[in-house]
């Protein structure tokens, strides 16, 4: 059985429940979004039948198969498959030709990633952002999250130290010296986006920036973080 279109929410398809495809899916369903789960193994689809009721055992991706299960009423299709790539292509191929609005791909190689994009589809790295955020963690330990906007602007969470305490935002002078600007500070287990020339910074403090990734690294050699 097939899922109809006619819904209030968004409906996600995950083509290939591995280990990426399987946590995405799971993961969405818990954000209280319909997710669509497809894979020929029947184990995993048994598994992803715990958190979405639209659930399918799928042998062969083709657009007949697919069509069938109700992939082309999805807002989102990931296409979970990185590993073979014949299998990725293919499978990308079909859920592009029926229509999908938005269709995200997994790749392993430059070269795999670039040819889902002459394609139409969008493409993600989950190993190789997987390995780059785990290097980050690892050399600098006082950045407790990031994101990447581009090859130039991060956003970044960055623990401050002794070295600022006390300090205003205006004796910091983050933007004028750096660059940066503040989006967030934490302190304690408050969160603030309410920030003036006037707020004052302790030494455990968390505060979210954004800028250019040199202009990151300038910053954080300043604290001695």
């Amino acid at each position: 059985m097939s899922i109809k279109k006619k819904r209030e929410k968004k409906l996600y398809g995950v083509i290939g429940l591995g280990r990426f495809g399987f946590a995405l899916a799971e993961s969405i369903a818990k954000t209280g979004e319909d997710v669509l789960a497809i894979d020929k193994d029947q184990g995993k689809v048994t598994s992803a039948a715990e958190f979405t009721d639209n659930a399918y055992r799928v042998g062969e991706l083709t657009r007949e198969s697919l069509e069938a299960v109700g992939i082309a009423n999805c807002d989102v299709v990931i296409v979970a498959i990185g590993d073979k790539l014949d299998t990725s292509l293919l499978t990308t191929m079909n859920v592009l030709k029926l229509g999908v609005e938005r269709v995200i791909s997994k790749a392993q190689t430059a070269d795999q990633g670039a040819l889902l994009e002459l394609m139409g589809a969008e493409v993600v790295y989950p190993e190789h952002d997987m390995a780059v955020r785990l290097a980050r963690k690892l050399t600098a330990p006082n950045i407790l999250e990031y994101i990447s906007l581009s090859d130039e602007i991060d956003i970044v969470e960055i623990k401050l130290t002794k070295k600022t305490e006390g300090k205003t935002v205006l004796e910091l002078n983050v933007r004028g010296a750096f660059g940066l600007n503040i989006i967030a500070v934490k302190h304690k287990d408050k969160i603030t986006t309410d920030i003036s020339p006037k707020t004052v910074f302790s030494a455990d403090d968390t505060i979210t920036v954004i800028g250019k990734k040199e202009s990151i690294r300038r910053f954080r050699e300043y604290v001695g973080v």
